[in-house]
């Protein structure tokens, strides 16, 4: 999907969730008399996808800084008011939101959630019922691949599927899912590209002390002066925010911190 990866070691694998990759990346240290930032675009997959399917409660949800996976749970679960909706339903409505990102079928919704295959797909059937805009674009994007045998981002970047064309039906149905996925991801992708190449040039433009160290799918980590990190978590933000244009704005999250784990 065009997303940067990374080897030897491998730095996009170091949880933040547990407590040992909390440790690994606590040993992250800046340069003496640096500091670190880290900027993070805050759900760009699935702004992305309310901005390219058209889906109006996900696009009301983040114009209105509705928590979009509560307004999901909204729809999923029948309830009319956000304060209604418990913790594990949000946490349902999450694996959801981000499984339909992925293509996800009812068999790898029943394993995520815990529940059997009717119910997982009694599931996604009221997320297409609520959000019709999502169904219909993801068959567009499924008929467009078989068609001409790849799907492209926003940006034009085009990923070839022969998988769709397969003979066998698990490669087939893998393919079907790479190309819902590849269009949202892959747009993702391009624009954290384009936010490195601007951070970089508004960097230099300042001739501020601090450089991009690791992009981390949708994480920039800059090493910054201590005098100019101000100024630099700043210019960060806004130039990410205005990387590109969708039916939402990019919202992103930045911290400063003295180790890696910190600035997260």
């Amino acid at each position: 999907t065009g997303r940067l990866s990374s080897s030897d070691p491998n730095l996009q694998n170091i949880s933040v969730r547990d407590e040992l990759g909390k440790q690994v990346r606590k040993a992250f240290l800046p340069a003496k008399g640096c500091i670190l930032l880290s900027s993070d675009y805050h759900q760009i997959e699935l702004r992305i996808l309310a901005s390219m399917a058209h889906i109006d409660s996900m696009l009301d949800a983040f114009k209105n800084n509705i928590d979009v996976h509560t307004r999901t749970a909204m729809d999923l679960f029948g309830k009319s008011r956000p304060e209604d909706v418990t913790e594990q339903e949000r946490r349902r409505a999450k694996t959801v939101n981000f499984g339909i990102v992925y293509g996800i079928s009812d068999f790898g919704l029943a394993e995520q959630l815990g529940v059997s295959r009717q119910e997982a797909q009694a599931i996604i059937q009221t997320y297409y019922e609520k959000n019709p805009g999502v169904k219909t674009y993801m068959e567009g994007v499924v008929k467009e691949c078989e068609e001409k045998g790849y799907v492209t981002t926003i940006c034009g970047r085009r990923r070839d599927i022969p998988e769709v064309h397969s003979a066998n039906h698990a490669v087939r149905e893998f393919g079907k899912r790479a190309a819902m996925n590849a269009p949202i991801q892959g747009t993702a992708a391009d624009i954290m590209k384009i936010a490195m190449v601007k951070v970089r040039r508004a960097l230099e433009s300042e001739n501020l002390d601090a450089r991009i160290v690791l992009q981390i799918h949708d994480e920039l980590l800059v090493e910054a002066d201590e005098t100019v990190a101000p100024r630099v978590l700043e210019l960060l933000k806004e130039t990410m925010r205005n990387a590109a244009e969708l039916r939402v704005s990019l919202e992103v999250d930045a911290h400063i911190g003295n180790s890696w784990l910190e600035a997260h």
